[in-house]
């Protein structure tokens, strides 16, 4: 697995409440990728102000699931995935749990990579196969960083890259702002057609990703792991299952790891909340401020439906500059993003299959089925809204095992959740679940 943080004495480390923010920040990066934009620039520029509401409740979803995740991998010291792996039993299972959390990741890869192809082609005219060759090369590059240098390294370039995005996408509506009565009326939840469910279903699948469940934990673990310990399970935790019953197990290494970082964990998680409050309100401006650019500009504007045609019109109505910045920032989400991917699907495989295989041939592997999509020409633009769709089906297989393990006392001890987050928990599963049983039956019945 990656390597864990250097060596510092946490406890005397100056700035050491900053030190404790980071690992959501990367997660969120999953938040803004290239299928956020495809998603949310279709819905405004189809449907207006409709949909403001499904990005605002999405992005209050993942707040709780974001939180846990990553409460999740610090009490435990290990990953979602790894506890899947121990807790599910039978081999067969065990194997179909992780190939449609594959099955995922790849969607997730698809997104990522045919974004940055499209950033490439506005940018500089490369075509879209040759463009995704370089995102993924690109991409490796960012990979090393992760395995060679450590998880701040790692942290620091993908905020940067966050930051980018961050203007790049939210630059255009100092230009040309939203109608305030239109994003005031879009809080309404409402449908018009199965299209808008569809893209609902999209926005939801995009915003809510189910890599960014299994990496937050991931993250978390790696950034925190006790000093000198490169898998992020200690041998601490090894004597805690030695030590204790099964009863006692959990509080046990909870405490046992607390001890080795010198950071209490009621500290971790306070820091944490910070960590995914900071992280998720820059990743769920930006997502509402993509919404809202193509509302404001390019609703009823023939031929927006597409990446390629929003840049056109951004660029015929607001200026080369709006344009490009929205080309740089869509080219800085498919970089940061499928780096992400990358991470969690390798943790995916090793926490399930407890098969370990190096990041960079795992990069070339997921990197394929972009750029067969790409060399056979089909819209970039409907593969990214599709990736997101097939995301929005992986939410609750992430989600429910998710609060399912938190409310446990046997899994976290005393950081169990308390009675209200498991039942807001419940409430966003049965939400998403809801959604995608209605999507389904709109589509096969033509509603």
């Amino acid at each position: 697995m990656p390597k864990t943080m250097e060596v510092v004495d946490r406890r005397h480390a100056p700035g050491r409440a900053l030190w404790l923010l980071g690992p959501a920040m990367v997660a969120g990066v999953a938040y803004l990728d290239p299928g956020n934009v495809a998603s949310n620039m279709t819905a405004g520029a189809t449907f207006g102000y409709l949909l403001v509401w499904v990005v605002v409740l999405g992005n209050v979803m993942a707040w709780l699931i974001q939180y846990l995740s990553a409460k999740l991998g610090i009490v435990t010291g290990e990953s979602l995935p790894q506890v899947l792996g121990r807790r599910i039993r039978r081999p067969w299972a065990r194997r179909a749990y992780w190939l449609q959390a594959e099955l995922v990741a790849m969607a997730t890869d698809v997104a990522e990579v045919i974004g940055g192809a499209v950033a490439l082609h506005l940018l500089f005219g490369v075509p879209l196969v040759w463009g995704g060759a370089i995102t993924g090369v690109v991409s490796m590059g960012l990979l090393l960083v992760q395995t060679r240098r450590g998880a701040r390294a790692f942290e620091t370039v993908l905020i940067g890259l966050l930051l980018i995005i961050a203007v790049g996408f939210s630059f255009g509506l100092f230009f040309a702002p939203p109608e305030p009565a239109g994003v005031i009326a879009g809080l309404v939840p409402r449908f018009e057609g199965s299209t808008s469910v569809l893209l609902a279903a999209s926005i939801l699948g995009a915003t809510i990703m189910p890599h960014a469940i299994y990496a937050h934990s991931a993250l978390a673990r790696d950034r925190f792991a006790p000093t000198g310990d490169p898998a992020g399970t200690s041998g601490a935790i090894a004597a805690a299952h030695a030590h204790a019953p099964e009863s006692a197990t959990a509080q046990r290494r909870a405490d046992t790891l607390a001890d080795a970082r010198g950071i209490s964990t009621p500290r971790l998680l306070r820091a944490t909340r910070w960590d995914v409050t900071i992280a998720l309100a820059v990743a769920g401006t930006v997502n509402l401020a993509i919404l809202l650019l193509a509302a404001a500009n390019l609703a009823g504007v023939d031929g927006t439906d597409s990446l390629e045609g929003a840049y056109a019109a951004l660029r015929a109505g607001l200026g080369p500059l709006v344009a490009t910045l929205f080309a740089v920032g869509l080219l800085a989400s498919g970089l940061a993003s499928t780096s992400v991917g990358a991470y969690a699907g390798a943790e995916i495989m090793q926490g399930l299959l407890h098969a370990r295989i190096p990041l960079l041939a795992r990069r070339l592997v997921t990197l394929v089925p972009a750029l067969v999509i790409l060399g056979l020409g089909i819209d970039p633009t409907l593969a990214l809204v599709l990736s997101q769709v097939v995301l929005s089906f992986g939410i609750p297989v992430a989600l429910v095992p998710l609060v399912a393990l938190t409310r446990r006392r046997d899994v976290l001890g005393d950081y169990r959740n308390s009675g209200l987050t498991t039942a807001a928990g419940v409430l966003a599963s049965v939400f998403l679940i809801a959604l995608n049983a209605l999507l389904l039956w709109l589509v096969f019945t033509g509603g």
